[in-house]
């Protein structure tokens, strides 16, 4: 049988655009657990893990790591809660190519889909329900496993081993992305990129942080393999 190919999508900017909404339930949490939501406005999230925007707002803002940290689950759950609540996609954006190349490439016997995302899994899960899209991930790494995006490709790869019983050589699989931290994480552990320059970083930036591939969007790409 021939070995399998990793896949592996971030979710806002390469997937789907929520347009501010995310962002704005993201700041009222805080405020509501922190009482500030420090330069939540000025932030950009592209790329990183919803726990570590919430460190780097909140201490950049004069809290301490302790309270930060024992604030977090609430935190999360007020913002959960919320965004499933509000989050309306005639507000969103399934982005240019999306539907098309994973309805191409599911149930494909040589590929396996899955997530690479900072989002808390819930989040995840909320902001693709939105357009149909949980049915071709079936797992995933996400910003509940860990604060840094370059601890989540480990977890990825050993998801996918469990999943489907082959152990993936990091050459085996791909980050599809659309920031310099989906280039970076991919980079520190060896697994080649796709720059998608659907998000908030130029296509050049992209190159220049060490993307082997990179498209304007994803209806300018399918896999040669």
């Amino acid at each position: 049988m021939p070995r399998r190919r990793l896949l592996l999508f971030d979710i806002d900017g390469t997937l789907v655009s929520c347009g501010p909404q995310g962002r704005k339930v993201f700041r009222q949490a805080l405020l509501d657990v922190y009482g500030t939501a420090g330069d939540c406005d000025a932030y950009d999230f592209s790329g990183r893990t919803d726990p570590r925007i919430v460190l780097d707002l909140l201490i950049a803002a004069g809290l301490p790591e302790e309270q930060v940290l024992a604030g977090m689950p609430r935190l999360r759950e007020l913002y959960l809660s919320e965004l499933e609540r509000v989050l309306d996609r005639d507000g969103m954006e399934l982005l240019p190519g999306v539907q098309e190349l994973l309805e191409s490439l599911d149930g494909r016997p040589n590929v396996t889909l899955a997530l690479l995302t900072g989002n808390w899994e819930a989040g995840a899960r909320i902001k693709l329900s939105r357009f149909g899209l949980n049915r071709f991930f079936p797992f995933g790494a996400f910003g509940s496993d860990a604060t840094d995006r370059d601890d989540l490709p480990p977890v990825a790869l050993e998801r996918a081993a469990r999943h489907t019983g082959q152990a993936f050589r990091p050459e085996e699989a791909l980050i599809i992305g659309d920031s310099v931290h989906d280039v970076g994480c991919a980079r520190a552990h060896g697994i080649p990129v796709l720059g998608v320059a659907t998000g908030r970083t130029a296509a050049k930036d992209l190159r220049r942080a060490g993307a082997e591939q990179v498209v304007g969007d994803l209806t300018r790409w399918r896999p040669a393999f």
